[in-house]
């Protein structure tokens, strides 16, 4: 059994029973009040440690078979209220439309240049965007992209022949999302200094999502748990019908 910090067993304190499965926003601000709590501790050196806007993070448990193709679920989603995080975008596109890729918000855009500066190593961005009509060579760059969850893909709609809007909705915190081998969605949905209703809003949006590209292969409970945490919190179970 891992080992529970001071600051993790104050914050199972704060309420009697957290397994049970809440309302959403109750289940927010039970997270809330979790993060609220302090471990009255400091660093070897002595410095206090600073609380910081932990990111708040949504898992869903779905039924489904991860084995089998027709039961994979992947795509991408913008929330309501955004992440709270801009993300660093690449866009692998032909040198006429580097500079309204750039910008749109790209830290780097262009063809063989940018695919050979990747393929080299560098990863310095968060998502990857591609045109179609450069998918022969980016596709090379798999084995470098894949393991990262960063390559390019038409199902998570970032292989699209309209890379400025692709670019934009990207860097303001659109999310790709595909299930684990658990058959199980991690998102974030926002910050803990979002406002309870954004929070909830955000999370609404992703379930709701998820239960739109329900496989139909899927039989019997689709939705088996939902729960929510913070960067250093317990999680909250979920009550979602």
């Amino acid at each position: 059994m891992p080992q529970r910090g001071v600051r993790y067993e104050k914050q199972l304190k704060v309420t009697e029973d957290h397994k049970t499965p809440v309302d959403i926003e109750v289940g927010i601000e039970r997270l809330k009040k979790f993060a609220s709590v302090d471990s009255d501790r400091t660093y070897k050196n002595g410095k206090k440690r600073k609380k910081y806007n932990q990111s708040v993070e949504l898992v869903m448990h779905l039924g489904i078979d991860p084995k089998h193709a027709d039961q994979m679920i992947r795509g991408a989603i913008s929330l309501p209220k955004g992440t709270g995080k801009k993300q660093r975008v690449i866009a692998f596109c032909d040198d006429s439309l580097a500079d309204a890729a750039k910008a749109a918000g790209a830290v780097e855009a262009g063809g063989d240049e940018l695919i050979n500066k990747v393929s080299k190593g560098w990863m310095d961005f968060d998502v990857a965007v591609a045109h179609p009509s450069l998918m022969g060579k980016v596709g090379k760059l798999g084995r470098v992209l894949g393991p990262q969850g960063k390559m390019p893909s038409p199902k998570a709609g970032t292989v699209t022949a309209d890379i400025e809007d692709a670019v934009r909705e990207y860097s303001a915190g659109k999310l790709e999302y595909r299930n684990d081998s658990g058959g199980n969605i991690h998102l974030p949905v926002g910050k803990m200094g979002f406002p309870t209703a954004d929070l909830k809003e955000n999370i609404e949006a992703v379930i709701a999502q998820m239960m739109r590209v329900r496989p139909p292969a899927s039989k019997g409970q689709y939705v088996k748990r939902v729960c929510i945490s913070g960067t250093c919190t317990p999680a909250v179970m979920l009550a979602v019908s």
